[in-house]
């Protein structure tokens, strides 16, 4: 299930050598899985058992397995070609830790929005977060074993997205799918830098000024 506006962007030279990448979602849906199968080195992971209170503050519907919990970030990197690099960093999803996403989204260029299909509502608030500050982001169907299947247009429907917002599936336990998730990310992410630097060009060029 792959959805992408279809461009193929060169990476222009204007396009830093390090992106820092945010990689978000709701409560268990694979965001700390995601950013140590894709990193090339030992993720920064600040996982926590997660306790009775935080059984009785979380809802863990469809989750309730989960044994840990992200406090604060996950930190990865990972090097893609051309000498580019992405630091990623994972985001809290239990609503009393939202508060650090304005913290970590600072310098940020770009986000993968994980989506869990066991509890697809989840990933609203992220995808709200980034539309509001202007930030692009892909989902990624975190497709749990066991869990149901959604196609691109159910997913667009069910959370309310642009045409514009690539939807891929994804297996966050696996480098491959996870990387390719990233790419997709990256040339989304391009793709808007080149139709920005085209509303400038062509706005320079009818007020008669130089681009």
């Amino acid at each position: 299930m792959v959805s992408t506006n279809g461009c193929d962007a060169a990476v222009p030279d204007s396009v830093p050598a390090t992106l820092k990448i945010l990689v978000a979602g709701g409560f268990g849906a694979g965001k700390t899985t995601f950013v140590s199968a894709v990193s090339e080195i030992e993720p920064l992971s600040t996982e926590e058992l997660v306790s009775d209170l935080s059984r009785t503050a979380d809802r863990l519907d469809g989750v309730e397995a989960k044994a840990t919990t992200t406090v604060a970030l996950d930190f990865g990197r990972i090097t893609l070609e051309q000498g580019h690099v992405l630091y990623l960093f994972g985001t809290p999803g239990q609503h009393r830790f939202w508060f650090l996403w304005e913290e970590l989204c600072a310098g940020a260029l770009g986000a993968v929005v994980l989506a869990d299909t066991r509890r697809l509502a989840d990933c609203f608030p992220a995808v709200d977060f980034f539309e509001r500050r202007g930030i692009g982001f892909i989902v990624a169907v975190n497709e749990f074993d066991g869990g149901h299947r959604y196609g691109p247009a159910e997913v667009r429907e069910a959370v309310g997205l642009g045409p514009e917002v690539p939807v891929v599936r994804c297996d966050a336990r696996l480098n491959s799918s996870g990387t390719g998730a990233l790419a997709a990310l990256v040339r989304h992410l391009l793709c808007m830098f080149k139709e920005s630097a085209c509303t400038v060009s062509s706005s320079s060029s009818e007020s008669g000024e130089p681009p």
